[in-house]
């Protein structure tokens, strides 16, 4: 009841603050049980998905730095938040976003760690793909524009409400990883970059950074221009 609230509340402040476009929403999976993977440019990204979803059972992966915050902790405890260490592998936190999947919580991820600093895609880390891979469970690509901090509190400080353009892709899943470690890492790897590609495909050029040239974002640009 808390968090279908709160998820009203975000709602109702993300309509009054900002003019939202919403694409790809027939591509949101109908099984209980997938990932949000989407790109992070700016502190509103947190508070899209409760726009986004109707589910009132999600998980946010939230770097481990923003628990020492009351505030973030407080906000946590509503909105579900799984503080996490985004630099050591932290497999309390992996048992407990499969126990909470199992139990037919979506978890919202962002394959890049941490906000980018500048407006544009950064390289992916493996956790997402190891999580989507080892649980089996399809990834929605999500791809997010207009949410950077430096011009979206520019244009609210202005008055202005910020355009954010959130554009869904289909849903994929990742195959089984090999059992051999040379393998599982080249296999992380390739994963982490279908990922990182199918979010690109979403975006702008201009947001599209390291990922820009990579041959497989061509490939789904040509397939699905």
């Amino acid at each position: 009841m808390r968090l279908k609230f709160t998820r009203l509340l975000i709602r109702f402040l993300l309509r009054l603050l900002t003019r939202i476009e919403l694409r790809g929403r027939e591509n949101i999976p109908t099984t209980s049980n997938f990932i949000i993977a989407a790109n992070h440019n700016g502190l509103v990204d947190a508070f899209l998905p409760f726009y986004i979803l109707n589910n009132n059972n999600l998980v946010l992966l939230v770097g481990e730095k923003w628990e020492k915050l009351s505030i973030m902790r407080w906000l946590g405890r509503g909105l579900n938040f799984l503080f996490v260490d985004r630099f050591n592998p932290d497999l309390k936190a992996i048992r407990e976003v499969i126990v909470r999947m199992k139990h037919g919580e979506v978890l919202v991820i962002t394959p890049e760690g941490t906000r980018s600093k500048v407006g544009r895609l950064i390289e992916g880390k493996p956790g997402v793909s190891y999580l989507a891979a080892k649980m089996g469970y399809p990834l929605a690509p999500v791809g997010i524009s207009g949410t950077f901090d430096k011009i979206f509190f520019g244009q609210l400080k202005r008055l202005h409400r910020p355009k954010i353009i959130v554009s869904i892709g289909p849903a994929f899943s990742l195959p089984p990883l090999p059992k051999e470690a040379q393998d599982r890492d080249e296999a992380l790897k390739t994963d982490t970059d279908e990922i990182m590609c199918r979010i690109a495909a979403l975006l702008p050029q201009e947001q599209r950074g390291v990922y820009s040239d990579h041959p497989r974002l061509k490939e789904l640009l040509e397939n699905h221009p």
